[in-house]
């Protein structure tokens, strides 16, 4: 049989198969990537016991949970896990804490099914100490480089052609603006962050220590940034990347309209997709009113009511790129303005893509 482990780096760096052993209430409030849950109790159970332990002590809890979870029920959980089990013989399970229910599990596997199959030591509590561990520790050790720039430049673009950027965006699954929600939704701020810790160790251990991030604020979408992040990239040096107003049109265009339109008609087919994504678009400029003011918000919203009709009548998408300019020139790029001045002490460079995008690569040879 395989030890036990507390190798949390080597779990992580590896991809290690793992599955857990906690209630499904337990594991839909924050797990780790690709993880299965197998839960040992379900949430109505495992609240009976909670309970239980509570009036009677640790003893009675424990001969009601046998109890619970027992004959029909137990068998089908033991067939569970040792089919996991078998599918991945390099795996680990875990609880909580590494205590009761994961040995509870090792035990059945062994007795019932005859697997042998190894915890990780200290559980679910554990790792994610670990991970939040290695995210401070990669923002005190590291060099960070922030890619700023107008509303539609490409930043995503830059970060995606590096092999040494963070896609914070990306891990959040939100464009990061108030048009950014994507069709599908975003994960628990817990997932995020243990994506996002993941993220750093695997990079780290190729070698890398100078880190290139897009200049992000503190919340992309529901999704807030670990803290010591967030105060670091107040004072990181910068690039400024520049694009014309066409060409950020275009993306905007791609990215807003046609992509997010794609994204939901795939998940809702074409009727419903474009209905929900018409609807998430109008939503998405209602949410900057206040900001826009009554006047251009009715303007704006005019235009593309207009522009989504003509998209939903022949599939056309010109119509956009009227609301979508008017919301750079009046709206974005007066507010990135401003950023930039207040920044500018820390901009490194300022360019086009190509160009920022080489200076980058060549600033993390130094």
């Amino acid at each position: 049989m395989r030890d036990n482990s507390n190798d949390y780096r080597s779990i992580f760096l590896h991809d290690t198969p793992m599955m857990d052993a906690r209630a499904p209430v337990e594991f839909a409030k924050g797990a780790f990537p690709h993880v299965i849950n197998l839960p040992l109790m379900d949430d109505i159970e495992r609240q009976k016991v909670g309970t239980c332990y509570k009036q009677q002590g640790q003893q009675a809890a424990i001969a009601l949970g046998h109890q619970l979870v027992s004959g029909e029920t137990k068998a089908a959980r033991i067939e569970a896990w040792a089919t996991f089990a078998q599918a991945n013989p390099d795996g680990y399970l875990y609880c909580f804490r590494g205590g009761l229910r994961s040995q509870t599990v090792q035990q059945w596997l062994k007795t019932e099914a005859g697997i042998d199959y190894p915890l990780v030591l200290g559980g679910y509590k554990a790792m994610r100490s670990f991970l939040l561990e290695t995210t401070e520790q990669a923002v005190a050790q590291c060099d960070f480089v922030l890619v700023g720039g107008m509303t539609g430049t490409g930043k995503t673009e830059v970060i995606a052609q590096l092999d040494n950027s963070l896609d914070l965006e990306g891990h959040a699954n939100h464009r990061g603006s108030s048009f950014g929600k994507r069709a599908t939704a975003q994960p628990q701020q817990i997932d995020f962050e243990n994506a996002l810790a993941i993220d750093f160790l695997r990079k780290r251990a190729t070698g890398i220590q100078q880190f290139v991030l897009e200049d992000e604020g503190r919340i992309i979408g529901k999704s807030s940034l670990p803290l010591e992040l967030y105060q670091g990239m107040q004072h990181f040096p910068m690039v400024w990347l520049e694009d014309s107003v066409e060409g950020r049109v275009e993306r905007i265009l791609k990215d807003y309209v046609i992509d997010l339109c794609a994204e939901f008609i795939a998940l809702h087919g074409e009727e419903s997709g474009f209905k929900a994504f018409a609807e998430r678009l109008q939503q998405s400029l209602k949410n900057i009113l206040k900001r826009l003011g009554g006047e251009r918000y009715q303007r704006l919203a005019a235009i593309m009511d207009q522009a989504l009709l003509e998209q939903e009548r022949c599939g056309e998408v010109d119509l956009h790129r009227g609301w979508i300019e008017a919301l750079l020139i009046e709206y974005y790029d007066p507010m990135y303005a401003y950023q930039r001045e207040s920044k500018a002490g820390r901009i490194e460079f300022v360019g086009e893509q190509g160009a920022v995008v080489e200076f980058l690569r060549q600033r993390a040879l130094l």
